[in-house]
């Protein structure tokens, strides 16, 4: 048997097939995803909270990850932080993911046309991280949402956007492995109400998610695709309740799935 292989358990408690040390790598993976979204650090409390690990598995994990360099401990405040090593993976893997350089001057012209906090977000498995962050000139400002910052699918505007232009087994199979989703966010966010927003959303073309996260910040999204017309990005706005009034919303809505649409065709032509 060659030695460099990887062998596969079938555990006979479950029937299912493993990968042994998968766990400790999930675990790792799952702490290097919540430092890399906190922007000044986290807590060793914090980060062993969100994993749902003691928190002596998330600091000896967490010392393993800083003796790779994939993590940093600010000798001051004792809070984690990306490491060098971590920046260096994300420089080479940006050369085949990143859109980042050309969608950012979409992004400040959507900022600018609407006077509203731009971003454009990715989606990453059942989640959406925030890429590009864009200020408006309007001075009333939302801060759900900067760099790094993860939602589940469904949870922020941007999610809602790419979740509603899934094809529908793919809907009906991350609803079905998140049930956690309204006891973490609200009934808003029950199958239910959740379902009947993805269908206004596929409808309307772009989500609206009226202060769902914190009272009185709105945000839209509008999906982004590439060129097989998948769903794996979206452009979305946010700002005070009152700047989203139904006078507003229809030309901002407009205005989104315009950028929407162009950063898609930019994408499909960066990528022949």
């Amino acid at each position: 048997m060659d030695p460099g292989s990887v062998h596969i358990v079938e555990s006979a408690s479950s029937g299912r097939r493993t990968v042994p040390g998968a766990q400790a790598i999930a675990r790792a993976s799952a702490l290097l995803r919540l430092v890399s979204a906190s922007a000044d650090g986290a807590s060793l409390l914090q980060l062993a909270k969100d994993a749902d690990l003691s928190r002596s598995t998330a600091h000896r994990l967490l010392t393993a990850l800083r003796l790779e360099g994939l993590v940093d401990q600010d000798e001051a405040t004792s809070r984690w932080m990306p490491g060098p090593e971590l920046y260096l993976m994300g420089t080479a893997a940006a050369a085949r993911y990143d859109i980042t350089e050309i969608s950012r001057d979409i992004v400040r012209s959507l900022a600018v046309k609407t006077e509203e906090s731009a971003f454009l977000s990715t989606r990453r498995a059942d989640e959406t991280v925030c890429l590009i962050r864009e200020e408006g000139p309007f001075p009333i400002r939302s801060f759900v949402l900067s760099e790094g910052v993860r939602f589940p699918l469904g949870v922020a505007s941007a999610g809602i956007a790419i979740l509603s232009f899934l094809p529908d087994h793919d809907m009906d199979a991350y609803l079905e492995r998140h049930p956690e989703l309204e006891e973490r966010w609200g009934r808003a966010h029950a199958p239910g109400p959740l379902r009947k927003r993805l269908a206004e959303t596929k409808e309307r073309g772009y989500a609206i998610n009226p202060g769902l996260i914190l009272a009185g910040s709105w945000g839209l999204g509008a999906a982004v695709f590439d060129r097989e017309g998948r769903a794996e990005w979206a452009l979305s706005l946010t700002g005070a309740e009152f700047r989203f009034g139904p006078d507003r919303l229809p030309q901002l809505g407009r205005t989104l799935l315009a950028h929407a649409h162009q950063l898609s065709s930019r994408i499909a032509g960066a990528r022949r």
